[in-house]
């Protein structure tokens, strides 16, 4: 990698595992908000859902602004916004602040994954690695956030735990304000070298001259990227979203309740292992996401989102009885799934690269991160209302079906090659 690209991976590996600290810090501190809020996981999972949508949603509007304004500018405005909202969530003393914290959290974070993936995509020669690179140190943030949230909450409340939490954010402001980085630099050497991505129309060329400005620029992009194979990758993404949350987001509380993660009483302090066990498995997944990375140089990402979500099926149906027979059984499973959760985002992250044109990349993973955020939201707030009004069983037969969707449709794009 050149000095330009070291830069840019630094930035956004940074960006990104602070957006993940605080999206999977979210988790831990729901075990801690059913008891002082006194809400079922239903009203729970509605009231975080709400966050975790805008998460997705603004997505949209947050890539657009990338194709305008540049990644920098709308990176460190996502890790000022995020640092504001956790300083707002350590005052809260109800669940109607409880919710607009996490509000403003959402609309914050939103902007990050467009921003940072069009930044790669357009300003990376070492693509293929700089996505490797982006999703492991996503998934450090997924991994220390669950962690070192569960190690605060073993000394300080939850308020004061969030309150930690800010300084982080205030720590990559600095960071994001000083860096120096040409963000067009991919694009310009391509062209230069007489490759596809310039200021044509096609589906692989383009400019910041097709950066969507206004309304009918915006409905025109839209309708060029559904018109192609674009619409089953937002299908993929929108079915990786609904598992990702609805596996993950009430995880702790499910892990809390099997015998062997009692609560343990060690050196003063009561221990829950079930939410070590947690950062466990998404720590895992940095591996996961390094591999998916290669993966995406070696052979056709369409392919290994079939076998991946294929995988995440099984996997969704041989979770529960493993973590009845035992504990080995259940980290053994759980370390996979782990692994192939996160195996398969820079898959389709790849995918929406080769898909669309640079000028409107933004825009593309706009589109990306709002179904697997935005409409992928839902998925936990299924998960709350089925853990409430059915069982474990009935929501892991719903993640298998919805891995199910993404692999058939995998197959649909590789078909379309």
């Amino acid at each position: 990698m050149n000095d330009n690209d070291r830069a840019i991976v630094g930035l956004v590996t940074l960006g990104h595992a602070m957006v993940h600290t605080y999206e999977l810090s979210i988790p831990i501190l729901m075990t801690e908000w059913l008891d002082v809020f006194a809400v079922d996981a239903a009203t729970l999972g509605l009231v975080v859902g709400v966050g975790y949508a805008l998460f997705g949603i603004g997505a949209l509007p947050g890539g657009m602004l990338a194709d305008v304004f540049g990644s920098r500018r709308l990176i460190l405005a996502c890790l000022a916004g995020m640092g504001g909202s956790f300083a707002l969530l350590s005052v809260a003393p109800s669940l109607v602040v409880l919710v607009v914290a996490l509000v403003c959290w959402g609309v914050a974070a939103s902007v990050y994954h467009p921003s940072g993936l069009a930044l790669i995509s357009k300003g990376v020669d070492e693509r293929g690695r700089a996505f490797a690179l982006h999703g492991m140190a996503g998934n450090l943030g997924i991994a220390l956030g669950p962690l070192v949230t569960a190690l605060l909450l073993l000394f300080v409340g939850w308020q004061t735990a969030t309150a930690v939490l800010v300084v982080p954010a205030l720590l990559g402001v600095v960071v994001a304000a000083t860096v120096d980085i040409d963000e067009t630099a991919a694009v310009e050497e391509t062209a230069a070298d007489g490759g596809d991505e310039t200021g044509d129309d096609d589906a692989t060329g383009g400019s910041k001259a097709d950066a969507v400005t206004s309304l009918p620029e915006f409905v025109d992009g839209t309708k060029r990227l559904f018109a192609g194979t674009f619409v089953l990758v937002f299908g993929v993404v929108v079915m990786s979203g609904l598992y990702y949350r609805g596996v993950l987001t009430f995880m702790p509380e499910l892990l809390a309740g099997f015998e062997a993660f009692d609560t343990v009483t060690a050196l003063g302090k009561e221990w829950e292992p079930g939410r070590f066990v947690y950062a466990g498995l998404l720590t895992v997944g940095m591996a996961g996401q390094y591999t998916g990375g290669i993966l995406t140089d070696r052979i056709r990402p369409s392919v290994g989102i079939a076998g991946a979500f294929g995988v995440l099926v099984v996997l969704a149906l041989v979770f529960l009885p493993a973590a009845r027979a035992g504990v080995v059984p259940l980290l053994i499973v759980g370390a996979v799934l782990g692994f192939f959760l996160f195996v398969v985002q820079p898959l389709y992250q790849a995918t929406v690269a080769e898909l669309t044109p640079p000028g409107t990349r933004g825009l593309s993973y706009g589109y990306t991160y709002l179904g697997v955020f935005g409409v992928g939201a839902a998925g936990g707030a299924v998960a709350g209302a089925i853990l409430t009004f059915a069982t474990a069983d009935v929501l892991f037969w719903t993640l298998a079906a919805f891995a199910a969707s993404a692999s058939v449709l995998g197959l649909a794009l590789v078909r379309t090659e």
